[in-house]
Parts: C-alpha cells; sequence; structure tokens
C-alpha cells in the first residue's frame, strides 16, 4: 500500500497554527500525515500531537511516516466525536486544530475504494471502512425525491433532477453496482453540449454521493463548535475546505462564533450577553499560490480559514 498526499497549503496552515512548541495539537485528519509531520518538526518532547483519522489505511501509512516521533497519539475515530476523543485521552485544552476535508490522493487513486469516476470499481466511498453503508446504497436504496436532493443540494448539480430520474429507471432492471454504471447513467443524462464543457460530466454527483456516505457536512458544525470549546485562549483552528457549501459553512460558523450577539439591531446595547468565543484571522480564505497550483492540481479548489480563541 502507497498511501501518496500531498499535502495542501502546508506553509499556511504551518504559519496559521503559530505553533508554540510546548502546545498539544489535534489533526483531524491525518491523512498521509503531512501537515502532522511540520507540526511535529516545530514541537519540543513536552508537545504532543494527536492524529485522528477514520480511515485505518491512512492511520498505518501515518505511523509509518511519522515513526520518528514518540509524541503522537493515534486514534481510529471519526474527528466528529472530538470531545470525547480528547475526554479519554485526559486532554481537557489543545493549542490548535487542523482539519483538511479533501479526500486523499491514496482514496482517489485505489480504484477498490470506489471514489474516483475514472475507474471502474464497486460503489463503495466509504472513509470508514468499518461502517457497512456505502455509495451502493445510496444509490439503489434512496428513492428518487431523496437521490435528486443528495445530487442537488450536495454536488450542486443543475442536471440533478434527471440523473435521479435515469437512475431509478435504471435501477428497475439490476442493480447498479459499479462506478462506471453510474458514470454511463450520469453522462448520458446531461445534454451533450454541457458533457463538453468544464470539468468531468460525473465530477458533481460523486462528490455528492461521497458527502451522503460519509455524513461530511452534518459533522462539520458540531466539529467545529465542541473544537473551539477545548481550545486554549489563542489556540487556532484552521481548516481546508475542497468546495464551496463545506467553505460556507465554516464561513458562517466562524462569524456566528466571532459575533454571537442575537440582540436585535435596534437595541443601543447587548443584552443576550453572548460572548465572541474566537476572533476569524482571515476574512477572505487563503488559496494555493501560482507555485503550489503548478505543482499539485488538486490544490485548486482549496480555502483555508482559521479563527483563534478569545
Amino acid at each position: 500500500m502507497n498511501f501518496k498526499h500531498v499535502s495542501v497549503l502546508l506553509d499556511e496552515v504551518i504559519d496559521g497554527l503559530n505553533i508554540k512548541e510546548d502546545g498539544i495539537y489535534v489533526d483531524c485528519t491525518l491523512g498521509g500525515g503531512g501537515h502532522s509531520l511540520e507540526i511535529l518538526k516545530r514541537l519540543s518532547s513536552k508537545g504532543k500531537l494527536i492524529g485522528i483519522d477514520q480511515d485505518r489505511d491512512a492511520l498505518k501509512a501515518a505511523s509509518e511516516r511519522l515513526k520518528d516521533f514518540t509524541n503522537v497519539e493515534y486514534v481510529h475515530d471519526n474527528f466528529y466525536n472530538i470531545e470525547d476523543i480528547l475526554k479519554n485521552l485526559n486532554i481537557s485544552k489543545v493549542d490548535g486544530i487542523l482539519a483538511d476535508l479533501g479526500v486523499s490522493s491514496y482514496q482517489l487513486d485505489e480504484a477498490e475504494r470506489g471514489f474516483s469516476y475514472m475507474k471502474d470499481a464497486p460503489l463503495d466511498m466509504r472513509m470508514d471502512r468499518d461502517r457497512n453503508f456505502t455509495a451502493f446504497n445510496v444509490i439503489n436504496d434512496y428513492d428518487e425525491k431523496n437521490l435528486y436532493k443528495v445530487i442537488k443540494e450536495y454536488g450542486e448539480e443543475k442536471f440533478a433532477s434527471r440523473i435521479a430520474s435515469n437512475i431509478v429507471r435504471a435501477r428497475e432492471n439490476k442493480k447498479i453496482e459499479s462506478t462506471f454504471e453510474l458514470v454511463d447513467i450520469i453522462k448520458a443524462s446531461i445534454p451533450a453540449r454541457f458533457r463538453r464543457e468544464g470539468s468531468h460530466p460525473a465530477k458533481r454527483t460523486f462528490q455528492a454521493i461521497r458527502i451522503e456516505v460519509n455524513k461530511e457536512l452534518a459533522i462539520l458544525n458540531k466539529t467545529i463548535e465542541d473544537g473551539i470549546d477545548r481550545l486554549n485562549v489563542d489556540g487556532r483552528m484552521a481548516i481546508i475546505t475542497f468546495h464551496s457549501l463545506e467553505d460556507r459553512i465554516v464561513k458562517v460558523k466562524f462569524n456566528e462564533l466571532e459575533n454571537p450577539c442575537t440582540c436585535p439591531k435596534d437595541f443601543p446595547i447587548c443584552i443576550c450577553g453572548k460572548k465572541p468565543k474566537v476572533k476569524v484571522i482571515n476574512k477572505k480564505p487563503i488559496i494555493a499560490t501560482e507555485e503550489e497550483l503548478l505543482n499539485n492540481s488538486r490544490s485548486r479548489s482549496a480555502k483555508l480559514r482559521i479563527a483563534k480563541r478569545v
């Protein structure tokens, strides 16, 4: 197994976390360990890194990459459970939290995982292969209305209605089992002139199914709230997103935590008593430099937002 994943916005993340050498840091999406390696290089022996991933292959690869460091705790779990994870480790507060929400290069390139529309494989798309729910269940068990909702909301796909309808029609004959079967249905649902423009016609639908299988958006809000509550004052949270829905959630949640007052605008003073929990470090998301774009095309859609605990 060759778990390769080029860490996106690496320098920007490390700068943004403002690492203290004796601090405790959480990498919510350990992946291949690229971001974690740079964090660990900046920690003293008193510092600590907690690496979380729901993909056992990622944990195995990262532990090999980071084997020279003894101050790492590996956790097989979803970062949705960050509060319980820290509680179980008897850690009350941390100095920094990172989440890189992209699918790793390994997951995309490993055909059998079923993430890629470029490789034929069983419909899977699970980040955590210990779970039973897969893309096969979404495609074959959801009714047309729910399929449409997933593809439209999570994929922002303008032909969601036609795709959902054609999926339902196709599975009347037989179950849809492979990525290429699904790709063929999607292609047939999109008019030729739209197929010729822009990215691969299946990209948005595959993104939507992946988000649904792994409940990615539902997990995000809770993780931000619980994570911020666990940060020391001046501790940082850095989140890298790869599509507009995720970025919007992070932006809105950070803004809510920075401006929590719910009093009517015309009240002369605040009476709700809600105090800011964070200061947003960058009002606009940080994006990849031209140099990074040349070296890693997957960084094109990456956006980094950082908030500091107050």
